[in-house]
């Protein structure tokens, strides 16, 4: 009796466990024939690319948003690179911007603040990296100092428009500016036209006039084009908003660069122009809380962003709220990607307020150091894509998890 009772349990587990392999291989077959694209499409939308390929990333990758997981990336292949986006800290404790773009034998130079001795840090950094001494294309968004004046320099330092070879020059259609670093910005464009430069603005090249064109083929996969905003024809009382914009298309990868445009000049970018969603996005007005408004970051939704900006410094202001990154940029740029890098740190802060000095007047003084330092985003072709990665010259980390961001910025309300 024992024997047949063992028998009839084995033949029953067996049974049971033959039905369990039918109803896994059916479930299979249903996944990977029916249900794959749904499950997948569900995956990805609520955890991004690390529920589908089971990846935690590096530390520059995104868990809150951004479907990019940039890749860790290494000194020795930035030169080799097919492309390349440079953003340079400047030799001094002041924020200002200067990028520079490699795709191939080609460099384009967007802006160089943010004081004249910048002149020297830029020259030395963009020489590794154009070794022929030829700069394609230049591009100065606005006249305001800290974006012009390493292209004028010193009387001990060359400016940039001095230093280089310059093969086209595009900037501000208008301006408001009657400052000296304006003046001595134009003798030196001069100068480099006088020597064979060829210079137009941002709203010739928009109408392909004179010679200057909308888009410029920087290589067989890399093309610059130069976009439309208002105030290439309009007067504004924001001299930020004259800013020159341009996006650098890659096969499907897309970086965009608005110089210091706000709110208004924002608005009119995208209903000007069909705005892709965007790899890469420099940040408006170095972090500003004026800038990288909703209306532009909900069309291009940015994937990594990176400020030119010397974080927590009161030059500006002693609202440590509205320090450049300011907590209403990163509130706003967070909803869409937490892959935030920022070139310098300030140090040493003081900050206060008329009221409060014994002097009656406003007191302020920093230092500074790096915080990513140099950040360089550059490609790597990977069958038909374009793969991105990180290299910064300090590190890698984003700026939400720094000590600065700890202990004076919020990520989404924490």
């Amino acid at each position: 009796m024992a024997r047949r009772g063992t028998r009839r349990h084995e033949k029953f587990f067996l049974a049971v466990l033959v039905l369990l392999v039918i109803v896994i291989a059916v479930c299979a077959c249903l996944y990977f024939f029916v249900f794959k694209e749904e499950v997948d499409d569900f995956l990805n939308s609520h955890f991004g690319d690390q529920a589908s390929e089971g990846g935690t990333g590096h530390e520059g990758g995104s868990q809150d948003g951004g479907g990019t997981q940039v890749g860790e990336g290494a000194l020795t292949e930035i030169s080799s690179a097919e492309l390349s986006v440079h953003f340079l800290e400047l030799g001094n404790k002041y924020t200002g911007d200067c990028t520079l773009i490699k795709v191939g034998d080609t460099e384009v130079l967007i802006d160089a603040g943010s004081r004249k001795d910048s002149a020297g840090a830029i020259v030395e950094y963009v020489s590794r990296y154009c070794t022929d001494n030829t700069l394609e294309y230049v591009i100065a968004t606005h006249a305001h100092q800290d974006h012009i004046a390493g292209f004028v320099g010193s009387a001990s330092v060359p400016g940039v428009l001095e230093s280089f070879s310059i093969g086209t020059i595009i900037d501000f259609p208008l301006t408001n500016a009657k400052t000296n670093i304006y003046e001595e910005y134009l003798e030196e464009r001069e100068n480099a036209v006088e020597r064979g430069a060829e210079h137009y603005t941002a709203l010739e090249c928009w109408n392909n006039e004179g010679g200057a064109q909308r888009s410029y083929a920087l290589s067989e996969s890399v093309t610059m084009n130069i976009l439309y905003q208002r105030f290439y024809e309009e007067t504004t009382g924001d001299e930020n908003d004259y800013s020159v914009c341009m996006l650098l298309t890659q096969g499907e990868n897309n970086y965009l660069f608005t110089g210091d445009l706000e709110g208004d000049g924002e608005q009119s970018l995208v209903e000007s122009n069909e705005l892709p969603r965007c790899k890469l996005f420099k940040g408006g007005h170095h972090g500003s809380y004026t800038a990288s408004t909703d209306a532009l970051l909900s069309v291009i939704q940015p994937e990594i962003v990176c400020v030119c900006c010397c974080a927590g410094s009161p030059e500006y202001t002693i609202n440590y709220d509205n320090m450049f990154p300011a907590q209403a940029f990163i509130d706003r740029v967070g909803q869409y990607t937490d892959q935030i890098y920022v070139t310098s740190l300030a140090t040493d802060v003081v900050a206060i307020p008329k009221e409060e000095s014994e002097t009656n007047r406003e007191v302020k003084s920093w230092e500074y150091t790096s915080m990513n330092g140099n950040i360089v985003v550059y490609t790597v072709q990977e069958a038909d894509t374009y793969a991105l990665k990180l290299w910064c010259s300090n590190n890698t980390t984003k700026l939400k998890d720094t000590d600065w961001f700890r202990e004076n910025r919020t990520w989404k309300g924490v």
